[in-house]
C-alpha cells in the first residue's frame, strides 16, 4: 500500500511552497485544488452536473465554473454548498484514487486544504503535516497575492477549522513564519523522515 502524508494548512500557510519542495526531492505531490480545477475547467467532468444543478449563471462564458459568484453562493448557503460538495468530493476522491496507485515514489503527499475536516482524506493518510504561521501573515500574504479584501479573507479563514484545531491533529509540523532556506530544511528532515517510514510500512 502506499505511504500517504496527508498535508494541509490554512489559506495563505505556504502549503504550495512546502508542496513544491517535496516535489523537487521527487516525490509525487497530489493536489486536491487542481483537481478540482480541472473538474470545473471548460468541458471538465463536473461541469454537466453544476449546470444542472445550479443553472447557467454559475458558469463562465467560457463554460468553466464562476469561481466568484459560485463562493458567494455557497458562504450565504450552507443547502447550496452541500449540493456543490456533493457533485465534486466524489468525483474528487475517484481521481486522488487512481493518482495514488499511479504514483512511483515511494511516499505520496496529499495535499488538501480541508484535510482536518475531512474525516475521508484523514482515514486515508498515514501521517499528517500540518504548515503553519500566524493568522496575520496568512492574511498579510493572501491579500498580497489575490487582491481579495481584508474582510472577504477573514471569512475564508472561518470557515476553516482554527489553527488550534489544524495543530491539535497534526504528526508533523512545518513552521512557515520566516524565510525559504528554513521551509526547505525542514522539507528535507521531513523527507528524511517520511523515506524511513516509508520503507518500514509506517
Amino acid at each position: 500500500m502506499t505511504y500517504i502524508v496527508g498535508l494541509t494548512g490554512g489559506i495563505g500557510s505556504g502549503k504550495s511552497a512546502a508542496a513544491q519542495a517535496f516535489e523537487e526531492l521527487g516525490i509525487t505531490v497530489i493536489d486536491t485544488d487542481a483537481i478540482a480545477h480541472a473538474l470545473t475547467a471548460p468541458g471538465g467532468a463536473a461541469i454537466a452536473p453544476i449546470r444542472a444543478a445550479f443553472g447557467a449563471d454559475y458558469l463562465t462564458p467560457e463554460g468553466a465554473l464562476s469561481r466568484m459568484r459560485m463562493r458567494e453562493l455557497v458562504f450565504a448557503d450552507a443547502a447550496k454548498k452541500h449540493l456543490l460538495e456533493s457533485i465534486l468530493h466524489p468525483m474528487i476522491r475517484a481521481r486522488t484514487s487512481e493518482l495514488v496507485q499511479a504514483a512511483r515514489s515511494p511516499y505520496v503527499i496529499l495535499m488538501v486544504p480541508l484535510l482536518v475536516e475531512s474525516s475521508d482524506y484523514r482515514r486515508r493518510c498515514q501521517r499528517i503535516l500540518v504548515v503553519d504561521c500566524a493568522e496575520e501573515l496568512q492574511l498579510a500574504r493572501v491579500t498580497a497575492r489575490s487582491g481579495l479584501a481584508a474582510g472577504q479573507v477573514r471569512a475564508i479563514m472561518a470557515n476553516q477549522v482554527t489553527r488550534a484545531v489544524r495543530l491539535a491533529a497534526a504528526d508533523d509540523v512545518i513552521d512557515n513564519s520566516q524565510d525559504p532556506a528554513r521551509l526547505r530544511r525542514q522539507v528535507e528532515a521531513l523527507h528524511a523522515r517520511y523515506l524511513q517510514l516509508a520503507a518500514a510500512g509506517g
